[in-house]
């Protein structure tokens, strides 16, 4: 029996991500491309080798790990040696990438050893751009695009601190790459250094990442310290008046760098406040001006707030944000409506469960349930047609809180690339299991299940109805499903409910297995499946004429009903010998609401008018 993916998924990304994700990607800015390709190039070419060099030590760490055999695991289609007389470095890039995909299909297995190899400490010590693309793993925060997305996801802090540009995401707590059209460059994805070099015109500095923090002056070029906007003047950009898009470090603007956390500028009231202050020419007291520091600051806020008021001149307020939550009093949310193991979500106007257990990250691990199927994050959002740009940290809210809240309050926690985990494999197996319930519909516990391939349900083979072959090769369908598919191409036309009633159960016996399996569904704690004569003291002195699920399950199976009127009689029979017995009992309520249920799902599973 077979179980049912989304056939086109993100197969691509994953298997980039077992093997070389980093190198492998061309879009990724070419400085970095070059010099992670060339390390890695360097260390798998002298694999074998004796150099002191980081390729050695990375050799020794695959001795340690496969023994003196390695070379067996590797193989010789390693190709290394063919690698190695390649002068051109275009030659040799391209025949590193065939190395890479020898061992994609011929030795996948040894992916996450030959990373963990790599990534020792001693090696990442001394070749920062290794420990980047470690870091990056390993924290969740890399990914691959097959398409570049329209937005990147804003937090919570920048959204209540003013407006990005309009189509943009920023990311915090987990930041994520996202890539860009063929040929443009891609945003660093890691900066750990302390120091950044930095650009404006035609001068160069550093910037110290702790001093702009705090709002000191923080480049230092030929010898001297500099503001940004003054490091912007020093290199001729005084006009652009706008020091976060006029420095660039690494040909990235500052300003890219601020909105996804790699730098952080000293945060202000408000910048309705700053401006009326300005535009009103408060003075600023001999307490307040008398640390140099602080007087730095403030000129950073205040450029920091212009450039705000400048970028947002040009759009009008509010459309912006199309309505997203402000979390501002956030630290004081009651965090006790997420205790749950799953969550009500929404989209706009999509609805959905969210099941904490199954998440992974935003493309990892079909955690949200509708009525249709199970989607990862990203999957949800793309279905709300009214979103262009959606990002799924920013519009899915649950409690009126997003994603991004949850992730930050580690509510929601996003596995490593690397995990190994069911809901990260990339497994066929493993994938197709994620399009289906994880227990059965009708009882509600887990064990082998079979699939629908067509919906999200699961059952016990013994649970549905009609009973299912375990063994069927093929596709298989739930009678929900064959329901549904014979009432688009049959006569839609309703009935009145005598009519059904009178109907023979033969010509509607999927309808009444159906409606058979919901009532059983929602009898959750089993109190009227089995016959109560077994298990009720004294049920038999009260209740002359007793009724189960079971018993009607049996009778409908040996072909005892005749209209549809006599198995919807016997329905009625549980409930009136519930209320009988039970009065005004607890249980009674629950027959009242199962009653209530039974004839809902009745009036439309039979289209009744």
């Amino acid at each position: 029996m077979a179980e049912t993916v989304d056939g086109k998924k993100e197969d691509a990304d994953y298997k980039r991500l077992q093997s070389f994700p980093l190198i492998r990607h061309t879009d990724m800015p070419e400085e970095m491309r070059v010099e992670t390709m060339e390390l890695c190039v360097t260390a798998c070419e002298k694999f074998a080798s004796n150099n002191e060099s980081a390729a050695k030590m990375i050799k020794e760490s695959m001795d340690k790990k496969f023994g003196s055999s390695w070379h067996v695991v590797i193989g010789e289609g390693f190709g290394f040696e063919n690698v190695k007389k390649m002068r051109s470095r275009e030659q040799k890039e391209k025949g590193f990438y065939e190395v890479l995909d020898w061992v994609e299909k011929k030795r996948p297995q040894y992916m996450h050893q030959f990373w963990r190899c790599v990534f020792e400490d001693h090696i990442l010590q001394l070749y920062p751009t290794l420990r980047i693309l470690r870091n990056s793993l390993l924290d969740g925060t890399f990914r691959l695009y097959e398409k570049p997305p329209d937005v990147e996801t804003l937090t919570e802090e920048e959204e209540s601190e003013g407006k990005g540009e309009k189509g943009k995401e920023k990311s915090y707590t987990r930041k994520r790459t996202s890539s860009v059209k063929k040929g443009d460059k891609q945003e660093i994805l890691t900066l750990p250094e302390a120091q950044l070099p930095v650009t404006c015109g035609d001068k160069e500095g550093t910037l110290y990442r702790d001093k702009l923090s705090r709002g000191e002056k923080c480049i230092l070029s030929q010898g001297r310290w500099f503001t940004p906007a003054g490091f912007e003047r020093f290199g001729g950009k005084k006009n652009n008046k706008n020091w976060k898009s006029s420095i660039r470090c690494r040909n990235t603007p500052l300003k890219k760098l601020i909105e996804e956390g790699h730098l952080h500028c000293p945060q202000r009231k408000s910048t309705k406040k700053t401006c009326v202050q300005k535009n009103m020419r408060f003075p600023v007291s001999s307490s307040e001006s008398s640390s140099p520091n602080l007087e730095t600051s403030s000129s950073l806020l205040e450029e920091s707030d212009a450039e705000d008021v400048q970028e947002q001149g040009g759009r009008g307020e509010g459309t912006e944000f199309r309505g997203r939550v402000k979390e501002e009093e956030e630290d004081m949310a009651d965090l006790s409506v997420f205790q749950a193991p799953s969550l009500p979500v929404t989209c706009v106007s999509l609805t959905g469960t969210l099941y904490k257990y199954r998440f992974a990250s935003g493309s990892r691990g079909k955690c949200v349930r509708t009525e249709e199927r199970w989607f990862t994050p990203e999957e949800f959002v793309k279905q709300e047609p009214t979103l262009t740009d959606g990002h799924w940290k920013k519009d899915i809210l649950c409690h009126g809180k997003t994603l991004n809240f949850l992730l930050k309050k580690q509510i929601l926690h996003v596995h490593s690339l690397l995990c190994e985990c069911a809901k990260c494999s990339t497994q066929e197996q493993d994938v197709m299991a994620q399009n289906n319930d994880d227990e059965c519909y009708v009882c509600h516990s887990e064990g082998a299940l079979v699939c629908c391939d067509e919906c999200p349900q699961a059952f016990h083979s013994h649970c549905h109805l009609p009973t299912v072959d375990e063994d069927s090769p093929g596709e298989w369908i739930c009678a929900f499903c064959v329901l549904r598919n014979s009432q688009q191409w049959r006569d839609s036309s309703n009935i009145s409910e005598q009519e059904a009633f009178n109907a023979p159960v033969s010509q509607h016996i999927l309808h009444c297995h159906c409606l058979l399996l919901c009532v059983y569904r929602e009898d959750i704690q089993k109190v009227f499946v089995e016959d109560p004569r077994q298990t009720v003291r004294r049920y038999s002195e009260i209740i002359t004429q007793p009724m189960w699920l079971d018993r009607i399950k049996q009778k409908l199976e040996s072909g005892e009903y005749q209209t549809v009127g006599a198995f919807v009689s016997d329905f009625q029979l549980i409930f009136s010998n519930c209320s009988t017995f039970n009065r005004d009992s607890e249980f009674g309520r629950m027959g009242a609401r199962l009653k209530q249920m039974f004839e809902e799902e009745f009036q439309k599973i039979f289209s009744i008018q």
